[in-house]
């Protein structure tokens, strides 16, 4: 293939981004696959990940030996010597202010959206392209394909975001309202600020040419100068104002078609978004896939390359290869054990019995039956929590699809966090943990911080709480207030004996065996004062709090 780095893109203010493109040797035009970032094109994926690069190997080791050297691989990005053969140009860039882009680095903002916008368009009419245009790549590439596609490039004919939020706000910065700190000022400094253009100090090198991978050396003062504060412009904006919406798209205006997959154990990140975007985008076609692992390896799988690539063959070829007859949505049903593929036609899925499973404060149980007695359960919110136990399961049972936890609290100070996790437990007592795309992780997790309680009536579902975030309004201490807790979709098959846990706390779940490294504990956006008191959740009559789960019955053959 012929390989060209560093080639100019010109965007619609007079600026000029870096790419690299990967194209056949023979003549075209061939369709476009693209993907814009800020993890730079030039560092190998061993290189700058290189724990996860190993782990990669090990899940798959003919990855560099089975038609691909391995060369081009990047982090998050495709291998352009498994997709240029088939006939695409790939082109990887360079995001504004990173990398070999100049610019200032701002992520996720509107300028860099409409950057993705002009550069789809200089693609599609280069004399090596075909005029169509697709879009690939996980977690930040995703993000910014929601993005983009909301803008309506002319050229644009396919997206796949693999694993990346649809909402700035409810996916990545504010989970219920609650500023999630941890990864995004992690991950600034970690995985950003490495690759700015200009850092000098950049441990990043090229491996063809021995350089940095951050172009011309910009003084200290420059390097501050041209970028933004990320982390600190996310705690600036406590309620998802009009800075928020700059930076999420309008999911109704996407509509090119869609291959959305996400991942049961990205909650926090990269779960939520991939399931509403398949749900609110505009497109008529449209398919969700939810997989299991961690957050790199799916992509990088023989099966699941197999699967984009038929994808991107019926789309931006023409090929009659049978996607259209593609069952909507593929899930893999998650047990203690594993998980068994299933295809499905809708998301809920139509036949779903959505059962009440009704908290008793006095037994510390979850029932289908309703308590006959009003109960409470009173605990420090930092502590432990209150823990609300299932019966053990008479048979394998089945709970597949969004969940919410209606729950009548009261709390001690003006304000109040709930963080609601889901959680299975083995008949002897041990909890079951799933390897997540970021952590190790249980069933499913949720959030609301009390003062957003407020719902927005045209966006929440029966099945699915939709907070507005455009409101704070305090608590007055000792009084009840109901809350709808939004807890991430998930899927489990409880085996006879298991149980199925509820668990309210005022902090992050912590456990044996559970990992974090999405934390809400910034001492700014939770004050002492305001969070640290002790809360109340209230059950049985006037006041009955319940677990909704999306039960899937065996008899229709729902259970693996």
């Amino acid at each position: 293939m012929i390989v060209e780095k560093n080639v100019v893109i010109p965007v619609s203010d007079g600026h000029r981004l870096r790419a690299n493109i990967y194209r056949p040797a023979q003549d075209g035009p061939y369709p476009v696959l693209m993907s814009l970032g800020i993890y730079g094109k030039d560092i190998h994926f061993a290189d700058g990940y290189e724990l996860p690069w190993k782990k990669l190997q090990t899940l798959n080791p003919a990855i560099i030996d089975d038609g691909s050297s391995g060369r081009y691989l990047r982090w998050e990005m495709i291998d352009p010597e498994r997709w240029v053969p088939d006939g695409y140009v790939v082109i990887a860039v360079d995001g504004r202010g990173s990398g070999q882009s100049p610019g200032y680095l701002d992520p996720f903002s509107p300028r860099e959206t409409q950057d993705y916008y002009d550069a789809i368009e200089w693609a599609a009419v280069q004399p090596w392209s075909s005029g169509k245009v697709g879009l690939i790549g996980i977690s930040y590439l995703s993000i910014k394909q929601w993005q983009v596609a909301a803008l309506q490039p002319p050229h644009l004919a396919a997206i796949c975001p693999w694993e990346g939020g649809s909402d700035l706000y409810r996916d990545w910065s504010h989970h219920g309202g609650i500023f999630s700190n941890s990864f995004p000022t992690a991950w600034w400094p970690r995985q950003v600020l490495p690759n700015q253009h200009g850092n000098a100090a950049t441990r990043h090198r090229d491996r063809d040419t021995g350089e940095t991978t951050t172009g011309a050396a910009l003084s200290d003062d420059l390097l501050r100068a041209n970028r933004a504060d990320h982390a600190g412009d996310l705690l600036q904006h406590p309620l998802d104002d009009a800075w928020f919406r700059q930076r999420s798209p309008d999911l109704g205006r996407v509509q090119v078609p869609l291959f959305s997959a996400g991942n049961w154990g990205g909650c926090g990140l990269h779960l939520r978004g991939n399931v509403e975007g398949f749900c609110r985008a505009g497109s008529g076609l449209k398919w969700l896939d939810m997989h299991i692992g961690t957050h790199f390896e799916s992509f990088y799988l023989p099966a699941y390359i197999d699967r984009q690539k038929r994808f991107f063959a019926y789309f931006l070829k023409g090929e009659a290869n049978g996607w259209d007859r593609e069952p909507t949505i593929r899930l893999e049903i998650r047990s203690p054990d594993g998980a068994v593929a299933r295809n499905e036609a809708e998301w809920p899925l139509a036949r779903t019995d959505w059962q009440r499973h009704y908290l008793d404060a006095a037994a510390q149980s979850l029932s289908t039956d309703a308590p006959a007695a009003a109960a409470s359960s009173n605990f420090a919110a930092m502590s432990d929590g209150a823990t609300f136990l299932t019966r053990p399961f008479d048979q394998a049972t089945e709970f597949t699809g969004p969940v919410t936890a209606r729950l009548w609290i009261a709390s001690s100070t003006p304000d109040a966090d709930i963080f609601a996790t889901l959680r299975l437990f083995r008949p002897d007592g041990r909890e079951v943990v799933f390897a997540g795309a970021s952590d190790t992780e249980p069933v499913a997790r949720g959030w609301l911080r009390a003062s957003h309680r407020k719902l927005d009536a045209a966006m929440s579902t029966p099945v699915r709480p939709y907070h507005s975030h455009d409101q704070i309004q305090k608590l007055e201490p000792g009084q009840p207030y109901l809350l709808d807790v939004e807890i991430w979709p998930t899927s489990i098959v409880c085996p006879p004996g298991y149980r199925l846990a509820l668990t309210l706390q005022g902090r992050d779940y912590e456990a044996p065996g559970v990992s974090g490294r999405i934390l809400h504990d910034h001492e700014r956006d939770r004050p002492r004062a305001e969070f640290d008191g002790r809360t109340t959740i209230l059950t049985g009559p006037g006041h009955e709090s319940y677990l909704l789960l999306p039960h899937i019955p065996s008899q229709s053959g729902a259970t693996p």
